[in-house]
C-alpha cells in the first residue's frame, strides 16, 4: 500500500521556484506548490513504503542546499471530493 504524505518546506528567500523545479524531477513528488504563510512550499508525495519515505527525505530532499527546514505530514486517511464542482453555489 502506498504511503502518501505532504512535506512542508522553508527555503532560502528567493529560491522557491528553483526548489519546486527540483522537487518535481523526483518520481515520488506528485506536485509542488509555492504557498504563503509559515512555510514556503508544499509537496504532495506518494511512495510505496515508509522506509522509502525515510530514504527519500534523507538522501534526496536533504541534499538540496536551499532547504532550511521540512515538516512531513503522513496521510492517515484520504477523502476525495467531487471532480466537477457546481459553479452556482
Amino acid at each position: 500500500m502506498a504511503v502518501k504524505a505532504y512535506i512542508l518546506f522553508k527555503v532560502s528567500s528567493g529560491d522557491e521556484r528553483e526548489v519546486c523545479k527540483k522537487l518535481v524531477e523526483y518520481d515520488e513528488v506528485l506536485e509542488a506548490n509555492i504557498i504563503y504563510g509559515e512555510y514556503d512550499i508544499i509537496a504532495r508525495v506518494s511512495i510505496s513504503e515508509l522506509q522509502q519515505l525515510d530514504e527519500f527525505l534523507t538522501e534526496k530532499i536533504r541534499s538540496i542546499p536551499s532547504i532550511i527546514l521540512t515538516s512531513t505530514m503522513i496521510v492517515a486517511r484520504e477523502y476525495k471530493g467531487k471532480t466537477v464542482r457546481n459553479p452556482k453555489r
